[in-house]
């Protein structure tokens, strides 16, 4: 096992399976990763909310990456560890006309900034904000031919938004081209579920993964082992669903998680089903990424025996 370092710059903004490595691995490496902040370092501490006009959205995420790892095929399963993600004391956050959950509503442009502690902002008083956090996108090449925009996430991961995603999760990414190919980025300091405002605590990160490969299994989409959530639910089994319509990616990713129950732990379909209903918590970690959202359906590890899934 190795240990390498990968600067920010050069960023990508697209999912394209022709952009060229900037790092190959082994199965086994870790790589410690320098993430700018979702605007590519365009938002400023001092800046007002006008300069949100003035960003080019065409370096929005601003990823970090290609990464190479060695002997990946698809067909095969990326594990990628997630051992940390550190903020680096700032971070925004913004509403932009015509986006977020409650467009409607509010329609003029905003934005806030934050002063991050080690483990809460006190930003926004009276309220105190525990932190955690995470890379809103993680992801592997997509395995069509072409540029596509980092906006919306799918069977390859991307932008997921998930806020489970912090230190001490486990992302697990069926593989779609030779290598993986993976980047990451748009880091938040904190998120809700949903991200109703289009914006997580958008800040830059220095990030550490360390990255497994198990060979010739399938996934479909992505899975994940998530860590505590800050003062809520203990870790967790983690299913992740991205679609068009909510009632159908919901039932997507309730159908995936009986079969994980099925597959893993021997249930009959039936009593998978029940413990759904008495045990599973349904989520919607992001719905800003328009017409794309994101479901969670995740059990608390504690109500089933010890597993590895690979």
């Amino acid at each position: 096992m190795s240990e390498h370092y990968l600067s920010a710059v050069p960023t990508h903004s697209v999912w394209d399976r022709s952009i060229a490595p900037r790092l190959s691995i082994l199965p086994g490496d870790m790589v410690r990763m320098e993430c700018l902040d979702a605007s590519g370092g365009q938002v400023r501490p001092s800046d007002g909310s006008t300069r949100m006009a003035e960003i080019d959205a065409t370096v929005f995420h601003a990823l970090t990456g290609p990464i190479w790892v060695d002997g990946a095929q698809p067909g095969d399963v990326l594990e990628v560890q997630v051992l940390e993600v550190a903020h680096k004391g700032w971070a925004w956050s913004s509403v932009l006309p015509g986006w977020g959950f409650l467009h409607e509503r509010f329609r003029e442009p905003y934005l806030f900034h934050w002063e991050l502690e080690a483990e809460v902002t006190r930003s926004l008083a009276p309220a105190v904000i525990p932190l955690k956090p995470f890379c809103g996108v993680m992801g592997v090449a997509r395995a069509e031919t072409g540029a596509f925009r980092t906006r919306e996430p799918g069977p390859f991961g991307g932008n997921l938004d998930v806020r489970e995603l912090s230190t001490g999760a486990t992302l697990y990414l069926p593989v779609m081209v030779d290598g993986a190919l993976f980047s990451c980025g748009d880091a938040h300091a904190a998120q809700g579920d949903g991200e109703v405002c289009l914006t997580g605590m958008e800040c830059p990160s220095d990030v550490t993964l360390r990255f497994e490969l198990h060979k010739g299994h399938h996934l479909s989409s992505p899975l994940l082992e998530a860590a505590a959530r800050p003062g809520e639910d203990g870790p967790a089994w983690v299913v992740l669903e991205a679609g068009t319509n909510a009632l159908e990616t919901a039932r997507a990713a309730t159908n995936r998680m009986v079969d994980l129950l099925v597959s893993r732990w021997g249930f009959e379909p039936v009593q998978a089903y029940v413990l759904c209903s008495v045990a599973m918590d349904l989520r919607f970690s992001q719905v800003v990424n328009v017409p794309v959202i994101t479901v969670s359906a995740s059990i608390q590890k504690s109500v089933l025996p010890a597993r590895r899934l690979f």
